[in-house]
């Protein structure tokens, strides 16, 4: 069996967690959805551990993000000079602002280790209303979260699969997904 068949017949991972686990992890996606939606920048930056990465990889196959082409493959400091560059008041291309909404859902966890760690997959849908259009994505998230020490999750990498990553985008995605 060719190795994208097998992956595809292969059953997805689901942890066994409690009631009280599913609610944080949940908890966690839907208040870093709000916190996009309201362009709640700085406290969407503090989300991510000291180490934390934002990746879109350029293929859904792709397997590691540093080194190879990627749509955005971001630490900490690319991800607050992206802020910077489009909240400065100059950022025409933000004129007017847009605005984007996120929907959340289908949230499986898929490990939790035993320092805490957890790694979760979930679908989502955002909106972007920009120059009087609105624009859909959709696609999947991968979240590895690492415990914060205060009964929270940080994130130490957010992946997000694009259902259309190979396609032709008529201008250029500013924000996050």
């Amino acid at each position: 069996m060719p190795d994208a068949e097998a992956r595809a017949a292969a059953p997805l991972p689901v942890a066994q967690v409690d009631a009280e686990t599913q609610r944080a992890v949940e908890a966690f996606l839907y208040h870093q959805a709000e916190i996009l939606d309201d362009a709640l920048w700085n406290d969407w930056l503090g989300l991510f551990a000291p180490d934390g990465r934002y990746w879109m990889p350029a293929h859904k196959d792709q397997t590691r993000g540093d080194g190879v082409p990627n749509i955005f493959w971001e630490d900490l400091d690319l991800m607050t000079v992206r802020i910077r560059r489009n909240t400065h008041p100059h950022a025409w291309s933000q004129s007017p602002p847009n605005r984007l909404s996120h929907v959340v859902s289908n949230v499986v966890i898929e490990s939790v280790a035993e320092n805490g760690d957890v790694t979760v997959r979930s679908k989502f849908h955002c909106s972007e209303y920009l120059r009087y259009e609105v624009r859909h994505f959709a696609g999947k998230y991968r979240h590895e979260l690492v415990p914060d020490g205060e009964g929270g999750y940080r994130i130490r990498l957010q992946r997000v699969d694009l259902l259309n990553a190979e396609g032709p985008f008529d201008y250029v995605i500013q924000w996050w997904l």
